[in-house]
């Protein structure tokens, strides 16, 4: 399948998935009010956290099914994926039963309500244990999927899932019961059939069930790896977790949901960078394998240009821009005016974050996992100290200001372990030309666009500026980006089939 068509079908889905989410959470917000939306946020959170326990399995099957597609190999990978796909329902039984005994503890003791009755959040908390046990195989046959670089299939059943989960949920708000316990049932159902179809279509991808079984050598054969990746995940989950996890304990419902506005917000930027990763981390393990060092380079340098034009174009757009589009969004002047500063932050730091996806799937192309996880230690040992104490002084805000801090620390650290040994002399040019320009090119456009508009802009005035912001910097970016017009067709594959 063409790379392009990969992109453009994972763009699309993330897309989609941004657009459900902008027009959704109005509604959940008057449905459920910010103390439901910030345990919906808290679901988010537990969610991510028990990624923890994916143990690198995921990613490792995309490499397997990348690397070894088709031929004597297909059998392996049928093992492969059996074996897998035992352990993950047994944690995913696990994962159910303990948040079920545990929903007592968490809803009186961590999550702090004043409106919300104990016993609904309780039974709030229940609820998402299943529907994070339904959901948590669903990692496993996207990894085998994208491996087989089937991300239209992953994409489009996604736009499916997400559009019927959340149009159903306010169709049920509305005219069934509007509760938080109404819900997670919703969500309950739509995770179970999402599963359902996952699986179906994985072993597809690999030529079906017939002749799988339980292989304990195959496991064995793959457990460094996916040792390694699985450390990188847990240090990776704990770093974008760390401060709404404190939060969640330090501050009440109605500011843990603002919080969390704040982060679904800039959470857009990674619906750039995940489809980036998820289409050109197989290709970068076929280069790799194949020994096309040129091509990898080509492609990874690309590649940054591309996401970076895109990342920070938009991030500047709507940092400048935050109380006006939430306004709008929420039309709630109050709400909008406590989110937005935070909500900048947040934004600014998702596209540093977001661009330094490309440097992992290059690592993890190499199999190297060591320098991921060394990367993420250094980060840890930083931002634990550096988030405790600012949420201390600032609360929220704290929390915002460290995760900004830590990405530019990201920025110097990652690139220079990364490039100190994989594509040595690289890091310059990486750094400077395909993160710098797009970077400058988009501060330059923030200024240019701060001096020129109107002072008071409201509705949508506001996101007209937006719009004229972005697009300001993505043309002064390629304006600077002459290797990325001349060679975005060939390497992107937006017109032609070239492998």
């Amino acid at each position: 399948m063409r790379l392009s068509w990969n992109l453009l079908a994972g763009f699309t889905g993330s897309a989609w998935t941004a657009i459900v989410g902008v027009l959704a959470t109005p509604f959940y917000l008057h449905f459920l009010g910010i103390e439901s939306y910030g345990l919906i946020g808290f679901f988010t959170t537990l969610l991510t956290l028990v990624q923890l326990l994916d143990l690198g399995l995921s990613p490792t099957m995309n490499r397997e099914v990348a690397r070894h597609t088709g031929g004597v190999d297909a059998l392996r990978l049928r093992h492969l994926l059996r074996s897998l796909e035992l352990l993950y329902w047994i944690v995913a039984l696990i994962v159910a039963v303990a948040l079920l005994l545990a929903a007592g503890w968490i809803g009186r003791h961590w999550l702090q309500s004043t409106r919300l009755a104990v016993p609904d959040v309780v039974h709030a908390v229940m609820l998402m244990g299943l529907v994070v046990a339904a959901r948590w195989p669903i990692g496993l046959y996207s990894g085998c999927l994208m491996g087989a670089q089937r991300l239209a299939v992953v994409s489009g059943l996604s736009i499916v899932m997400v559009t019927v989960g959340a149009f159903g949920s306010i169709f049920v708000l509305a005219f069934v019961s509007p509760t938080i316990k109404a819900f997670f049932l919703w969500q309950v159902t739509v995770s179970l059939l999402h599963v359902g179809l996952m699986r179906r279509l994985a072993w597809d991808a690999v030529g079906g069930r017939q002749g799988a079984g339980f292989k304990f050598a195959e496991l064995l054969r793959i457990w460094r790896f996916s040792a390694g990746v699985g450390a990188i995940a847990v240090t990776g989950v704990l770093l974008m977790q760390f401060d709404k996890i404190l939060l969640s304990r330090m501050v009440g419902l109605g500011t843990y949901g603002r919080y969390m506005l704040a982060t679904l917000l800039a959470s857009g930027l990674y619906l750039l960078a995940t489809p980036m990763f998820n289409a050109l981390y197989p290709r970068f393990s076929v280069l790799v394998a194949n020994g096309q060092t040129a091509r990898l380079v080509e492609l990874y340098g690309l590649s940054t240009r591309l996401l970076a034009t895109l990342a920070f174009s938009l991030a500047v757009a709507v940092a400048m821009h935050a109380e006006v589009l939430i306004r709008l969004w929420t039309h709630d002047a109050s709400l909008s005016a406590q989110v937005a500063p935070i909500a900048a932050i947040l934004i600014l730091a998702a596209a540093l974050h977001g661009i330094l996806f490309l440097q992992y799937a290059l690592q993890l192309a190499y199999g190297k996992a060591r320098l991921a996880l060394l990367v993420n230690v250094i980060l840890l040992i930083i931002y634990v100290p550096l988030s405790i104490f600012l949420m201390l002084a600032y609360a929220e805000s704290g929390a915002a200001i460290a995760w900004l801090v830590l990405q530019f620390v990201y920025l110097g650290s990652g690139t220079f372990f990364t490039h100190r040994y994989l594509l040595r002399g690289y890091a310059a040019q990486w750094l400077l030309c395909d993160v710098g320009v797009p970077l400058c090119a988009s501060l330059a456009s923030a200024l240019v666009v701060g001096r020129i508009e109107p002072s008071g802009v409201v509705g949508f005035k506001g996101l007209v500026w937006a719009g004229v912001t972005m697009a300001m910097a993505m043309s002064l970016s390629l304006a600077f980006s002459p290797r990325l017009r001349s060679s975005l067709h060939e390497n992107l594959q937006l017109k032609k089939n070239r492998d």
